[in-house]
C-alpha cells in the first residue's frame, strides 16, 4: 500500500527538510485528502501538536470523515486515541510516548503501561508505533532526542502492542537522497507485523524493492514535488508476479459495499482508470483496454482503489451509472441492488428533484414531513403487534430520511455518528 503523508503546521499541508526547514507548504488540504484517498491511506501528522507548539486536531476532525485516515502527532493519551477513532480514524500513530521510561522522568525504556492502556482503548490493530531513527538510535520529540534504544530490538519488543511499526530513516527524511534499504531490511527481519517506511524514498525502483519486502511506503516530498506520482506508485507497489503482461483480479463495489462485478486488470487499465476516473479493464477475449460502459453509457465512477494484504488482488469502490451486469441487472452477482439507508436516501433525493407526477414523496414540503414524522413516531411508539410495529418503523424510518434530505444531510453522516458514539 501507498501512504501518502499530510504534514499540518499551521492548519496548512507542509513538508519541512529533516523535521525542521520548510521547503513547501499548501493551503488546499482538503482536496489534497480527497485525491489521495483514492490510491491508499492518508497519514495526518500534526507536527504542531508532536513539537508542543499548538495543535490541528479541529481541521483533522473536519479531514476523517473524508477519507481512510490513521492519524499521529501530539498523542499522549488513550483518551485522545479513542476519541480520534470514535471520530473515524482508522489508525493511530505513536511516537514519543512509547518510549518515556514511566519510572524514571527523563529517561527512555518501552512505556508498558502506555503501550497497555492504548491497545485496551482502541486495539492493537489499529495501534502503529513511529520508530524514527537515525541510524539505529530511535528519536523522539519531533526528532530533537536520542533515546540510546536500538532500532531493531526495541522494534521487535513492540510486537505485544502495534499491530503496525512506521519507519522512518530521519537523516534520509525530506531530502529525496534514497532509503537506506539496508536498515529497512534488516528492521523487516526483526518484525513480523506490518511495516511502512519513509525518509528519502525518490524512485520506482525503491518502492519496488520496499514493496518486495512486504512493507508498505509514506511519501511526502517527493510526491509534492512531482518527483514520484501516486499513480506510478501505486502500480508499482502491486505484486504482478512475472512479466509485464500480468493481470490482477479487480473487484468492483458500490459505496455500501455490494460487490458489483469482477475482472481483470493491468497496468494500462489501472493508468486509464485513475486518469478517467472511471473503472478500466483489461478484456481477456478482446485483447484490449476496455472501459466499463464505454458504448453502453453503464460507466462505474472510481471513488478509490485498494490492494488486498498479498498486493495481488484488486478492490475498487466505484459509482455505477445504470446496470453493470450485461444483462441489465444491477449487479452481476445479484438480480436487484441491496436495498440499503443509503438507495433509500437516493430514491427520495430524486424524487424531490424529478417531481415526478403522483408521487407522494415529491408533494413532502419542509411542514409536512414535519408533521408527518410526529405522526408516525407516535403510532411506532403505540403500536402493539409485531407487523404494526415493523411497519410503523418503517414510516418512521421513511419520514425521517426525508427530512434529513430536505435539510441537505447525508444518510452517512448519521452512519458516521452512530459508529463514533459505539467507538467511544
Amino acid at each position: 500500500m501507498v501512504v501518502a503523508s499530510i504534514d499540518l503546521q499551521g492548519g496548512r499541508a507542509v513538508q519541512l527538510r529533516q523535521g525542521e526547514d520548510l521547503v513547501l507548504q499548501r493551503e488546499d488540504v482538503s482536496s489534497l485528502i480527497k485525491d489521495f484517498d483514492r490510491y491508499g491511506e492518508v497519514a495526518l501528522i500534526d507536527l504542531d501538536a508532536a513539537k508542543g507548539e499548538g495543535s490541528n486536531l479541529e481541521l483533522i476532525k473536519e479531514l476523517l470523515p473524508r477519507a481512510s485516515c490513521r492519524v499521529g502527532g501530539g498523542i499522549r493519551s488513550p483518551e485522545t486515541a479513542k476519541e480520534l477513532v470514535s471520530l473515524g480514524a482508522k489508525k493511530i500513530i505513536i511516537g514519543s510516548m512509547a518510549f518515556r521510561d514511566p519510572g524514571k522522568p527523563g529517561a527512555f525504556a518501552l512505556n508498558r503501561p502506555f503501550l497497555q492502556a492504548l491497545k485496551e482503548a482502541i486495539g492493537r490493530e489499529r495501534l502503529i508505533v513511529a520508530v524514527d531513527a537515525r541510524g539505529s538510535d530511535i528519536l523522539v520529540d519531533g526528532w530533537r532526542t536520542s533515546t540510546g534504544l536500538d532500532l531493531s530490538s526495541t522494534a521487535a519488543a513492540l510486537g505485544d502492542w502495534a499491530g503496525e511499526l512506521l519507519y522512518t530513516c530521519v537523516e534520509r527524511e525530506g531530502t529525496m537522497g534514497g532509503i537506506d534499504m539496508e536498515m529497512v531490511q534488516q528492521l523487516r527481519r526483526a518484525v513480523p507485523q506490518k511495516l511502512t517506511v519513509a525518509g528519502g524514498v525518490s524512485t520506482l525502483e525503491e518502492v519496488k524493492a520496499i514493496a518486495a519486502l512486504g512493507c508498505d511506503v509514506q511519501l511526502g516530498m517527493a510526491l509534492y514535488t512531482g518527483k514520484l506520482s501516486l499513480e506510478e506508485t501505486f502500480i508499482e507497489s502491486l505484486n504482478w508476479g512475472k512479466g509485464q503482461d500480468s493481470l490482477l483480479p479487480l473487484i468492483a463495489q458500490s459505496p455500501d459495499g455490494q460487490v458489483l462485478m469482477m475482472g481483470y486488470g493491468d497496468r494500462e487499465s489501472l493508468r486509464e482508470s485513475f486518469k478517467r476516473g472511471k473503472l478500466c479493464f483489461h478484456s481477456r477475449s478482446r485483447g484490449k483496454l476496455w472501459m466499463k460502459g464505454e458504448e453502453s453509457g453503464n460507466t462505474l465512477g472510481l471513488r478509490r482503489l485498494r490492494a488486498d494484504c498479498d498486493r495481488d488482488t484488486l478492490l475498487a469502490t466505484v459509482v455505477a451509472q445504470g446496470p453493470v451486469c450485461h444483462s441489465g441487472e444491477y449487479s452481476c452477482f445479484e438480480t436487484n441492488r441491496r436495498f440499503s439507508w443509503e438507495y433509500l436516501q437516493e430514491i427520495i433525493a430524486d424524487r424531490f428533484a424529478k417531481a415526478p407526477p403522483g408521487s407522494y414523496t415529491a408533494t413532502l414540503d419542509d411542514t409536512l414531513v414535519r408533521e408527518k414524522l410526529m405522526e408516525e413516531a407516535e403510532e411506532l411508539c403505540t403500536a402493539l403487534s409485531h407487523g404494526d410495529k415493523v411497519w410503523e418503523a418503517a414510516d418512521v424510518l421513511y419520514f425521517t430520511t426525508a427530512l434529513i434530505t430536505r435539510a441537505g444531510l447525508d444518510v452517512t453522516e448519521v452512519l458516521r455518528e452512530l459508529e463514533r458514539r459505539h467507538l467511544r
